[in-house]
């Protein structure tokens, strides 16, 4: 059994702890943040110890750790942290839920998130840091670069490329063979056609409101 130390103390970080505890076997011993950050000694009944002193009481030697940070500044805090732990010597474990469809040879870097219900099929390639939220679909031949955020309901196509640093929004869609240059933002529901460049924004124009009130609505 792995003994880990997760550096975060927030939503992401209590979900890490669930996931590698109840599902990967693993057995989160403490968490960990900046000093500044430190607001309370504990979280989810484990220590909280600041980052700059860690090793004091969890040596690289005798514990991993996982970077549990969300896309903030689009994706950087989270590659900050990770490039800290390993300058610290800590390895940096990945979690894939037993509950996404993978196939034998499947190439994962480390401190990825892969939470259940995503398909990755066949000669796929993940780097490290990358997070892929709930049920999305990773197309064959496919390329996620290090330090993605994909959240959920993603549809990647075979042969896509999406390099270092890109965030894709809920329920977005990008097309067979398309290139996504690093940095990129694809807003939720985006539907990606053609290559896009280093540092694009795409967005999506959200629902109108009616000016009708529900209580009037007749066909319904």
């Amino acid at each position: 059994m792995s003994e880990v130390v997760v550096f975060g103390a927030g939503g992401i970080a209590e979900l890490a702890h669930f996931y590698l505890t109840r599902d990967a076997g693993m057995k989160v011993k403490a968490f960990t943040v900046d000093r500044e950050y430190v607001r309370e000694p504990s979280f989810c009944s484990l220590p909280v110890v600041a980052f700059d002193e860690v090793e004091r009481s969890f040596p690289a030697g005798e514990f991993r750790m996982f970077v549990a940070v969300s896309y903030a500044r689009l994706n950087v805090v989270r590659t900050e942290k990770c490039a800290q732990a390993r300058s610290k010597g800590y390895q940096l474990v990945s979690y894939i839920s037993s509950r996404a469809t993978t196939w034998p040879g499947l190439s994962v870097g480390d401190n990825c998130f892969i939470l259940e219900d995503n398909t990755i099929q066949p000669f796929a390639r993940i780097g490290s840091n990358v997070t892929l939220w709930s049920g999305n679909h990773i197309g064959h031949h496919a390329v996620i670069e290090d330090n993605c955020f994909i959240t959920s309901h993603v549809v990647i196509s075979g042969g896509v490329h999406v390099k270092d640093s890109t965030f894709i929004g809920v329920n977005s869609t990008i097309r067979d063979h398309v290139t996504i240059g690093r940095s990129c933002v694809i807003g939720a529901g985006s539907l990606i056609l053609n290559d896009a460049a280093d540092l694009s924004v795409y967005t999506q124009q959200g629902a109108e409101l009616s000016k009708v009130p529900s209580n009037r609505l007749r066909k319904i």
